[in-house]
């Protein structure tokens, strides 16, 4: 049958990226407590088109994400995105997934347990570039090599960012200090995304966020242990650049070679989010 899709495109234009977004997929992923947790992955991934091909094949992306879909793991998503650039015959290579993980908690002093989501996602991407091409600006600090494939003259290069936000609570120094009883308290969010060059448990770095906050949150809470929260946040007060700040300090701590912190709360008595951002880069 004829391949529309390889025949010739005569406007001269190149495409960035071309692919498949939005797919829902089940996926499993590493988990540190159960070796392995089962999951759904919402997928996007692209390769680039040069502009003398009209179309890429679609199904090819599926092809190749069904055999990885069980074993999603930081190790092995760089090769599957590699399977796929070359499968396709592309230069570059990318993808995200975006995916609900889900950690078994138990309560601070009941120890009643329940299930805590934290939405996490990988996104990375492969290319090759010709000895002696220059890399695009601002790509040189995060692309890592891997060998040419045999009689190739180019070299393999890689990058992939792992993305983790989590739900915490904090509670105001301001209206603290300046009230005579109680003070406000939010709930919010923050944001990270670091670039892999080690593995790391996704576990470990939730923890460490959490702790940066006034307060974890919990799934389930008995009176005992809502005492226990509302108190423990009343002893931490904390703004959002306090909060970035910490994770700042926690994710060096932790060997990161760039990274970025955000948080983000919903504030209780202002008609406004608060926000806070870095970013750390060797």
């Amino acid at each position: 049958m004829i391949d529309i899709q390889n025949t010739q495109d005569t406007r001269e234009v190149p495409l960035q990226k071309v692919g498949v977004k939005n797919v829902r997929y089940p996926i499993q992923v590493l988990d540190k407590n159960h070796k392995v947790q089962s999951t759904t992955g919402t997928v996007n991934l692209f390769v680039n088109l040069p502009h003398n091909f009209k179309g890429t094949h679609m199904s090819r992306f599926i092809e190749v994400f069904h055999k990885h879909h069980n074993d999603i793991s930081m190790n092995n998503f760089l090769e599957m995105l590699e399977e796929i650039r070359s499968k396709l015959d592309a230069e570059r290579a990318f993808g995200r997934i975006t995916f609900p993980y889900f950690i078994e908690k138990s309560a601070p002093v009941t120890k009643s347990a329940g299930l805590m989501e934290y939405t996490c996602s990988y996104e990375g991407e492969v290319s090759i570039h010709n000895e002696g091409e220059s890399l695009p600006p601002g790509l040189q600090a995060s692309l890592s090599p891997t060998p040419p494939s045999a009689g190739s003259n180019a070299a393999r290069n890689a990058r992939f960012f792992i993305s983790i936000k989590v739900p915490v609570a904090t509670l105001c120094p301001c209206s603290k200090a300046i009230s005579e009883y109680g003070a406000h308290n939010q709930r919010g969010f923050v944001k990270v995304k670091v670039l892999y060059s080690k593995f790391f448990w996704i576990e470990d770095v939730i923890e460490m966020i959490e702790n940066c906050a006034s307060t974890p949150l919990y799934s389930v809470l008995k009176r005992k242990d809502e005492k226990f929260v509302t108190e423990h946040a009343y002893d931490n007060p904390r703004f959002v650049e306090d909060v970035v700040r910490e994770v700042y300090l926690g994710l060096k701590k932790m060997d990161f070679k760039w990274f970025t912190v955000e948080a983000e709360t919903e504030e209780s008595i202002h008609f406004h989010n608060a926000y806070a951002c870095a970013e750390y880069g060797e």
